[in-house]
């Protein structure tokens, strides 16, 4: 697809400083007037055709939704199940990126979920009928009939991509989109290499190192990569993790990781 080509500025010196979740840019208008926009700022990104892929995939070189769903597919090839038989929850799904990818490799059926309307709407701009179903909801608050209708897809892998470890997705969702998925069903994620570090405190932190020496993941692939680029072209290094879910997450671990 075709995009309008945006006229973008990184700021120069004051961004050394930031943390990744309050880096931020500018988009020009056609009065030279510019707008600050954070990396993180979803919503406003995504109401800008072209804008999300234009910033991180052109200009930073992200490459991690076909790095994940490589890595998932290794794991799958493990086993002699095929990847064509995955029926997936794409968490943080955003306007579909990952879910293209997935597709590429002719997943059986695709279900997307994103907490913000502006990316279900940027979807269907950008990328209409790509998913089975596309929900707009919060898995840290997920009602019963919610929580029955996603496990009605009868769902057996859940992805996740570059939404980790920054407040998007909180720990307590990423274990309830866990739980919906079926018992021997397949996890497939990124995290921020950093996050695996013992001297990380953070509650997603330790839910990640925990989970991956849990009974209920079995870990079957882990790569460290190059994610994408800075603003100061320096690589920033991510894990693409997949593994098998052997059984859900108990209800009493979701209070251990509460921020």
């Amino acid at each position: 697809m075709q995009y309008k080509r945006h006229r973008i500025q990184f700021p120069q010196l004051e961004a050394h400083d930031l943390e990744q979740d309050e880096v931020y840019f500018y988009v020009v208008d056609a009065d030279n007037e510019r707008h600050k926009i954070r990396f993180h700022d979803y919503d406003e990104i995504y109401k800008i055709p072209g804008l999300y892929e234009q910033v991180f995939y052109d200009r930073l070189k992200c490459c991690s939704p076909a790095k994940v769903t490589s890595i998932l597919k290794s794991a799958v090839d493990q086993t002699h199940e095929n990847f064509t038989e995955l029926r997936v929850l794409d968490l943080g799904a955003g306007n579909g990126l990952m879910g293209e990818s997935l597709k590429i490799h002719g997943v059986s059926r695709l279900v997307g979920v994103d907490i913000i309307a502006e990316a279900r709407i940027a979807l269907e701009r950008d990328r209409p009928h790509l998913y089975d179903a596309y929900y707009v909801s919060d898995f840290c608050n997920l009602t019963n009939d919610e929580r029955e209708e996603f496990k009605s897809w009868s769902l057996n892998c859940l992805t996740t991509v570059a939404a980790l470890g920054f407040g998007d997705i909180p720990p307590k969702a990423f274990m309830e989109a866990f739980n919906i998925i079926q018992p021997q069903g397949w996890i497939a994620f990124n995290i921020k290499n950093t996050f695996l570090d013992d001297s990380d405190s953070t509650g997603f932190s330790r839910m990640i190192r925990d989970l991956m020496f849990s009974e209920y993941l079995d870990v079957y692939h882990m790569e460290r990569y190059k994610h994408r680029l800075s603003m100061e072209g320096e690589p920033l290094y991510y894990f693409a993790i997949a593994g098998r879910k052997n059984a859900d997450i108990p209800k009493e671990y979701f209070k251990k990781y509460v921020e």
